[in-house]
């Protein structure tokens, strides 16, 4: 009698398992378990050493444990549990961190597991959108691509915003693409892509909205029903876009300041001035007040910029005297010896492959929905393109991350839509000149590390030539030979980008700026500006009152040298200045793969600061917030990041500082020079705090570590 319910219950669950293995009825069988393998392989290769990374970027996991402890921290994004100022972007890319850290304690695997889900979550949905249309094969070669994407599995196993970026940019295109199949259905999709792209604004502001125009432009022209009804429903996903972003800065933008964290990144404490100035234009014309890099009239290597208070010998690059702070702009950018390695392996065959699909796509209706999708994923990917190409602001490497969806959906439908077409002369050519074109793209790229498996290059370059001889001949002979002859090309086409991705996934990878791939791992991360940036050794392997640089002994790669040929500042002094200087100069001190990274902090020092640490609001303050985030994370303990994350902006003022230290709100304060960064056109408060406290408090080395109590006077 007791059996029975038990075999009522169990038949439905394996039919639900069978179900979740074998996919739809008129899949093949092989379809769906494919699938799996491929989300499985993903999940599995960003999860690989992961922990190598620890807290990957200080600033995102202060932010991510402090969440974790104050809910009012977690709603506006805050650098501390006290709440004194935020990070420089909205906080949606801290919360699933920060509810993972909530849930499971503070640790490098629960920062950092989400990030991977997004990454398996953006792989799926890529498969959806373009299995729908083009078929399972066509979805398998996009998620394949997307996942050894060596920028991808960099970014997908990191706490920067730009993995739920990526994520929710891919799910608005996806929805987009439902609402051009029919016209029953169409208003929903919409307002679910508004809703995706209003959060993709609350993980990275502006770069949200990149996508924008084509995708509206499209539906407009292709998609079901008529002109008016389709303006209509655009402007019902225009709306719940609005309502998916405004919420949150409605709310920051009313709630009163004083009783809110100051909002970091700000000249004058408004989220509103963050989005459209330094989040805003000045990433594209390089006005970037506050910044490392720009600031000036004329941007970083204008008057007031950075590179006038370089040293001799020391340039920006862009061109000769210190022009373009963050690298040369132009139609090359994506393919320069910094970027090229992260995401162009396969850039020049999307492009081909648009124009392809784009072509054999001419002729269709208006409201087809192949052509419909070549142009949505390749109007985002030209748009994305243009805008990292020429933006004179704020620009690093692992940014194209948001380019590698787009690219990987080009790949997929390209490949489909040329192969149905591989008996006519013109889809077998553009199928083999996409391949040769790949293998030679791949044989320049590995050809800037010649030491780094220099087998590989004319492994790759060899295999995709007779891969491209045979698709002119053989998939017009047989069609076995002919999957045989793609399988060849499509390996190696992917042969070099696994092979970077496989070296990103080895090596932990730290601090602001990271990149994939050989040069990125283990310290070989390129610095600010492409790593032509000043930087140099501390005297004895340490930073001035402060802790080891984490994960090179205070050393900097190369012997010393500034990357790029330059000489390191005398002494290790940053560039332009000492403790609090307003001049543009810093040192940069990371761990492996990355600079910009929180300090080491030693035993001694944690313990001195946890010593009474509950009667404080602070534990401590620190100019800059990876300085501060060192000590946080080091301590767990609230520390305040005075001038945000760059030490530029007005929070706290010196009155306002002084009356917290007054009020007995802080106990030390944290001397540093490891980064000092005073952004150009940015506030002075930062210099004049670090002026105050060093003349007024006495000094206390613990450790390898300078303190200044802020207890006790002189």
């Amino acid at each position: 009698m007791t059996t029975a319910p038990t075999a009522v219950h169990a038949a439905p669950r394996t039919g639900r398992l069978a179900r979740l293995w074998r996919g739809r009825a008129e899949d093949a069988p092989w379809v769906r378990p494919a699938l799996l393998a491929l989300l499985a392989a993903t999940a599995l290769l960003y999860l690989w050493n992961l922990s190598a990374s620890g807290y990957a970027n200080s600033f995102y996991s202060a932010a991510v444990q402090a969440g974790s402890e104050s809910w009012k921290a977690f709603f506006f994004g805050s650098l501390d549990a006290a709440n004194a100022i935020t990070v420089d972007k909205p906080p949606a890319a801290l919360w699933p961190m920060a509810l993972s850290v909530r849930l499971f304690g503070l640790g490098s695997w629960q920062i950092l597991v989400p990030e991977v889900l997004m990454g398996v979550g953006t792989v799926a949905v890529l498969y959806a959108a373009v299995r729908r249309r083009f078929g399972a094969g066509a979805g398998l070669i996009a998620g394949a691509v997307l996942a050894l994407t060596p920028v991808a599995a960099l970014m997908f196993r990191f706490n920067n915003p730009d993995a739920l970026l990526a994520l929710l940019m891919t799910v608005a295109v996806y929805c987009v693409l439902r609402a051009l199949e029919r016209e029953p259905g169409s208003a929903k999709w919409l307002v679910w892509a508004g809703a995706a792209l209003g959060f993709a604004f609350l993980a990275k502001t502006l770069q949200a909205f990149l996508i924008l125009p084509p995708l509206a432009l499209v539906y407009v022209v292709c998609a079901p029903g008529g002109f008016v009804r389709r303006l209509g429903r655009l402007a019902l996903g225009g709306l719940a876009m609005l309502v998916s972003a405004g919420w949150w800065v409605a709310l920051v933008e009313l709630w009163p300041a004083s009783s809110r964290p100051y909002v970091g990144g700000s000249q004058h404490n408004s989220f509103l001035e963050l989005t459209f100035g330094y989040n805003g234009l000045g990433r594209i014309n390089g006005n970037e007040v506050g910044s490392v890099g720009g600031g000036g009239r004329g941007g970083a290597g204008g008057p007031g910029g950075m590179a006038e208070n370089l040293p001799a010998g020391l340039e920006l690059p862009g061109r000769p005297g210190g022009g373009g702070g963050w690298g040369e702009t132009g139609i090359g950018r994506m393919f320069n010896e910094a970027v090229g390695g992260q995401i162009s392996w396969l850039l020049p065959a999307a492009l081909l492959l648009l124009l392809a699909g784009l072509v054999v796509t001419w002729r269709a209706p208006r409201t087809d929905t192949a052509r419909s999708a070549f142009l949505v994923w390749g109007g985002s990917l030209l748009t994305t393109l243009a805008v990292f190409s020429f933006m004179a602001g704020i620009f690093h490497e692992y940014y194209t991350v948001a380019l590698a969806p787009y690219l990987a959906a080009l790949i997929g439908m390209g490949a489909a839509v040329l192969w149905e077409e591989r008996t006519r002369w013109p889809a077998s050519a553009a199928l083999a000149a996409a391949v040769a074109v790949t293998a030679w793209w791949a044989w320049t790229l590995l050809g800037r590390t010649p030491d780094w498996l220099p087998w590989l290059r004319w492994t790759v370059l060899v295999a995709g030539a007779v891969a491209a001889l045979g698709l002119l001949f053989a998939g017009r002979v047989d069609r076995r030979l002919g999957l045989a002859v793609a399988g060849l090309g499509l390996a190696a086409g992917l042969a070099g980008p696994l092979a970077y991705t496989v070296v990103t996934v080895n090596a932990g990878h730290q601090g602001s700026i990271v990149t994939a791939g050989p040069g990125g791992a283990m310290g070989g991360g390129r610095g600010p500006m492409n790593g032509r940036v000043a930087f140099g050794p501390m005297p004895g392997g340490q930073n001035p009152g402060g802790g080891q640089a984490p994960g090179v002994g205070g050393q900097i790669p190369g012997n010393g040298q500034a990357p790029g040929g330059g000489q390191p500042p005398a002494n290790g002094r940053p560039v332009g200045g000492g403790p609090g200087s307003r001049q543009a100069g810093m040192y940069f001190s990371g761990g492996p793969g990355g600079l910009l990274n929180g300090a080491s902090v030693g035993t001694k020092a944690k313990e001195a600061l946890l010593k009474e640490a509950d009667d404080y609001t602070w534990v401590a303050a620190a100019v800059g917030a990876q300085n501060a985030a060192g000590y946080q994370l080091a301590t767990g303990k609230p520390v305040m990041a005075i001038g945000g994350f760059n030490g530029s902006d007005p929070s706290p003022t010196l009155d306002q500082f002084k009356r917290y230290v007054a009020e007995g709100k802080i106990h030390y304060f944290v001397s540093s020079d490891r980064m000092q960064m005073g952004g150009a056109g940015g506030s002075s408060a930062s210099s004049e705090i670090s002026a105050w406290v060093t003349a007024t408090f006495e000094k206390v080395t613990v450790g390898s570590s300078t303190l200044y109590d802020l207890t006790a006077t002189k």
